[in-house]
């Protein structure tokens, strides 16, 4: 099993920014679609959704390959950033809360359901699978409708 995530974000670091997180998820025999939109969001932040919604997709334990252009989302676990911030109370190596801690909370246990190998690409590199994700994450963040960007995440199929 693969997913393959992206997130996009218009405006990034400015105030009312929109975004939309794009999930692909492959069996090798099907695929499905996911994709949603935000309001007043971040590029980090729609990266983290996406890993979220391809995870909450799947409905039994799974061995997953996560596909991501992230290297803020995939380092957080291939390079073990989140013992550490555990260890040190949600708290960077630089004393600093940890940004998008909401999320981050969301996501962890997901990875403990399903065991999750983690794979970065670079992005808008010509990988088809993550163009198209990317491609969902630009027309959920462009054409809505926008969620706020609270709460946990809202999975959102696209019809094929």
């Amino acid at each position: 099993m693969k997913i393959y995530t992206d997130g996009a974000c218009r405006g990034n670091q400015y105030g009312n920014a929109t975004g939309g997180y794009g999930v692909i998820i492959d069996s090798g025999s099907a695929r499905a679609e996911y994709a949603q939109g935000y309001a007043d969001t971040t590029n980090n932040r729609m990266e983290l959704r996406a890993a979220i919604a391809g995870l909450k997709a799947l409905t039994t334990p799974t061995q997953v390959e996560l596909v991501t252009d992230s290297q803020y989302v995939s380092k957080a676990f291939t390079d073990n950033w989140i013992a550490g911030w555990l260890k040190r109370g949600w708290k960077n190596a630089s004393g600093k809360p940890v940004k998008n801690r909401d999320l981050w909370e969301e996501l962890i246990p997901l990875t403990e359901k399903h065991k999750v190998t983690w794979t970065w690409v670079r992005g808008h590199n010509g990988h088809p699978d993550n163009e198209r994700a990317d491609e969902l994450a630009c027309m959920a963040a462009d054409n809505g409708p926008l969620l706020k960007d609270i709460g946990t995440t809202t999975l959102t199929a696209v019809t094929l």
